[in-house]
């Protein structure tokens, strides 16, 4: 029996938005969210390049989710994945250099985090999950928004909390940590493990 498209285009919504929200938990774009929110401790533009940067983002990967899995073997998919998380686990230890700063502060805090974000966000599990969403309801609309709302539940709270702790937060202690997140997501791509 077929589903009345409101209620199907409901299910994929709140369906989206669960997984997503769940899924973003601890995960390493939460860990962007939270290093952003301490270097410049101003949550509204943090929170409005993550809007964006995710709304993009996740629009991309439903509409390329059918594609990319009938163009790419899960293997070549695996090994890519795989590398490009060692090479940002070696690019997270290189601490900032005084120009760097001077750099960030120049674009600001919106347009910092809507590429970080946008960059983070290629091959996670979140747009990863986005394009299963999207190619399994066949619903592009709500799968989108549900995923964008999943990540701002994730994520707003994060933004927030990080103001209080800023002045704790050891930005060396912060750079070893992605390396290990980014550095075990690359043994679990080698392997062939997948969380989701």
């Amino acid at each position: 029996m077929l589903r009345p498209a409101p209620v199907l285009s409901m299910e994929a919504f709140l369906t989206s938005l669960g997984i997503v929200a769940i899924a973003e938990i601890g995960d390493r774009t939460q860990l962007l969210a939270l290093l952003l929110a301490s270097r410049f401790r101003r949550p509204v533009p943090i929170i409005a390049g993550i809007l964006v940067a995710t709304l993009a983002n996740h629009a991309l990967a439903a509409l390329a989710g059918e594609w990319l899995a009938a163009l790419l073997t899960p293997g070549l998919l695996r090994w890519g994945l795989g590398l490009s998380f060692v090479a940002m686990a070696i690019w997270v230890l290189v601490p900032d250099k005084p120009g760097d700063g001077r750099l960030m502060g120049r674009h600001g805090a919106f347009l910092t985090t809507l590429v970080g974000f946008f960059l983070c966000e290629i091959g996670d599990k979140t747009q990863i999950a986005t394009a299963a969403l999207a190619a399994r309801y066949d619903l592009l609309l709500p799968v989108v928004v549900g995923t964008t709302s999943g990540m701002m539940i994730a994520n707003i709270p994060t933004v927030l909390l990080a103001r209080f702790a800023g002045n704790r937060l050891d930005a060396q202690w912060a750079r070893y940590a992605a390396a290990a997140i980014f550095a075990a997501e690359a043994a679990l791509s080698f392997v062939g493990y997948s969380v989701f």
